[in-house]
């Protein structure tokens, strides 16, 4: 029997409707295609309570589902002070975000705590993902793009240092 820990992954935004979910979305996609969600969890919250019991933005939703990413399975929640000892990266979509997320964690946390895109090879590690909320269906697309990339990215990371260590040990 296999006992051995998950690696577990929160996205972060704001409100928890719109960006966080795609990359929840995406990135558990992503795992399951690579075999590794066995391996790999993944949860996203916001750094606010606004939407709590919701289901992500109806917009990020058609625009994921047109790429075969469902997301109607997830409903928005705030980062909870347990989130800081139980997930082993916390992922920021933006630098307020990733802010907030390190004013609240304990210090010894913070290594966790990291903007999102710094797995999107094609961008600067302090690259923002932009809330696409108050846009057009332009801006939801672009949050997809660059959530697309970053996932690829991270699982990439993942696989090269802690996957492969976990099956050479």
């Amino acid at each position: 029997m296999n006992t051995q820990k998950k690696i577990r992954i929160l996205f972060v935004c704001m409100g928890n409707i719109c960006r966080s979910p795609t990359a929840d979305a995406v990135f558990r996609h992503h795992v399951k295609s690579a075999g590794v969600d066995h391996l790999i969890e993944v949860d996203s919250a916001g750094t606010h309570a606004y939407h709590i019991g919701n289901p992500p933005d109806e917009r990020s939703q058609r625009t994921a589902l047109k790429r075969g990413y469902k997301m109607d399975d997830l409903r928005a929640r705030a980062v909870e002070s347990d989130d800081f000892d139980e997930f082993d990266y916390i992922l920021a979509m933006d630098k307020e975000n990733l802010q907030l997320l390190l004013q609240r964690s304990p210090r010894h946390h913070h290594g966790k705590i990291h903007l999102f895109m710094k797995y999107g090879e094609s961008y600067e590690d302090d690259t923002e993902v932009p809330d696409p909320y108050f846009g057009g269906h332009q801006g939801f697309e672009l949050v997809l793009d660059m959530v697309e990339e970053a996932s690829q990215g991270l699982l990439k990371h993942l696989h090269e240092t802690i996957i492969f260590n976990r099956n050479n040990s």
